[in-house]
């Protein structure tokens, strides 16, 4: 069964596999002591350590192991801004950063801070300009302790203008944290940044290992717990061969990035291309050419994403979803919202190391008619929608009025606690039913409603009104 789901975690790598062994039998010991075994654990402790530096392009005493990326990112965060905290409680960070990081920020918010979002464009990428206003603020009191910009997007790939940021944050005298869980498998992370994050599993190594790099010269104070360990950034006895294991594994992926990476990137082209073709009323998202070389991810009309998944794992293949139905809170994913995408039937294919152009092409086989299952099921249009007027569907109520001040007819339809995509579903069954210039209103009181109604009369070639609460105004053009 191919595997598409590089970009949430890999398989234990080969290398990882032999380094993990050989230092379950002489990496047991406490580094920290002076005995002769704890020596043996000092020297593996530090050739990881130098190993990892080399990879993120660091010194080895400015790279720190810690027990996640997600624990590497709160550090970071929750360590700046408090080694910062008589420049100002200001945090920058972009609309599409890891949740780890937005949770952070919410936490500082909490405590009094202020968190300033920076948004993005439609491919997910941040504006430099947007990004320097940002960290400018607006000529309050209050400065900027810490930026944080991701190297590239988990869910769409995008890239972002690390260097550009960084360069603004210096001008400013801001440190910058960066994200680079997705992007350092394939390479540093180009620029001046402060602080970075990442994640092993993320390039095969072990779970429970991520890296926190602060340069020489970035105000830091660590958070509780401290202890001696790790500059006192990741409190605990060390995992030290799972920490092996994964600087081993970092730099083997690397030595073998420049050619799989272009490899990669040729078969995700190959999917960017032929997805619309194969699949109608499908999006692409993410930006085309700035960005990660194995993810590509796109978005169907009157799709449920859960149910595309499920369809595609029956059918052999392994992929993620961003879409509203996969989350626990039945809400879209914050990365398309920020970007004003279709969320409904999100897929994000993240091809790993090794995947041929055979897995591609058999994904792309099996596609078209799991999306047909799906649509079917959910009884989606089959075919876009007449051109003509036709009788009114039974589950609307029409007002011969129609919106005030256009004497156009109007049909309202009540979709209230129907989950995504039903609303546009409907939406689009009873769209053909008042004459061009008319409107429907559609009643859904669904979260991903605010992305896929507008985004559905972008694909569609209809006028989206606005919204007033729960109540969504269509205008039909054609």
């Amino acid at each position: 069964m191919p595997y598409f789901d590089a970009a949430s975690s890999l398989p234990l790598h080969p290398v990882a596999r032999q380094a993990l062994l050989a230092s379950l039998d002489e990496g047991w010991a406490d580094p920290t002591r002076l005995h002769r075994e704890g020596r043996r654990a000092r020297l593996l402790l530090d050739a990881a350590r130098e190993a990892a530096a080399e990879a993120v392009g660091c010194r080895p005493d400015e790279l720190s192991f810690t027990s996640s990326g997600t624990r590497a990112l709160h550090t970071g965060i929750a360590g700046a801004l408090a080694g910062r905290r008589r420049a100002g409680r200001r945090l920058v960070v972009s609309a599409v950063e890891h949740s780890a990081v937005l949770h952070a920020a919410g936490a500082h918010e909490a405590g009094g801070g202020t968190v300033v979002t920076v948004p993005v464009d439609r491919t997910g990428r941040v504006a430099p300009a947007d990004f320097g206003a940002a960290l400018r603020g607006d000529g309050g009191d209050d400065g900027t302790a810490l930026a944080c910009l991701q190297a590239a997007n988990h869910e769409v790939g995008t890239e972002q203008p690390v260097a550009e940021a960084a360069e603004l944050c210096a001008a400013a005298g801001v440190p910058l944290l960066v994200d680079a869980a997705q992007s350092l498998p394939w390479g540093p992370v180009a620029g001046g940044w402060s602080l970075l994050a990442a994640s092993a599993h993320k390039w095969g190594g072990p779970g429970g290992v991520g890296l926190l790099a602060v340069r020489k010269g970035t105000r830091f104070a660590p958070p509780p717990p401290l202890d001696e360990r790790e500059s006192g950034r990741a409190p605990g006895f060390a995992g030290l061969p799972e920490i092996v294991a994964a600087a081993a594994s970092l730099r083997a992926v690397r030595a073998a990035a420049e050619a799989e990476g272009a490899r990669l990137r040729a078969l995700v082209d190959r999917i960017r291309a032929r997805v619309p073709e194969l699949v109608p009323d499908a999006e692409v998202v993410g930006d085309p050419v700035r960005r990660l070389p194995h993810v590509v991810t796109f978005s169907c009309l009157y799709v449920d994403g859960e149910a595309l998944l499920h369809a595609l794992d029956r059918a052999g293949f392994s992929v993620s979803s961003g879409s509203s139905c996969t989350s626990d809170t039945l809400a879209p994913s914050h990365v398309l919202r920020a970007m004003g995408v279709l969320s409904e039937g999100n897929v994000r294919v993240s091809l790993p190391p090794g995947t041929t152009a055979e897995d591609v092409e058999s994904f792309l086989a099996v596609l078209p008619d799991a999306v047909r299952q799906v649509r079917d099921r959910l009884g989606a249009p089959a075919v876009p929608p007449r051109t003509g007027p036709g009788p009114r569907d039974g589950g609307g109520a029409e007002d011969s009025g129609g919106p005030k001040g256009t004497g156009a007819p109007s049909l309202t339809v009540d979709s209230l606690g129907r989950r995504c995509p039903i609303p546009v579903i409907e939406l689009a069954k009873v769209i053909d039913r008042v004459p061009v210039g008319g409107t429907v209103v559609l009643l859904a009181d669904d979260e991903a409603a605010r992305l896929d109604i507008p985004a559905w009369c972008a694909m569609r070639g209809h006028e989206y009104l606005g919204a007033d609460g729960h109540e969504y105004r269509v205008r039909r053009l054609a």
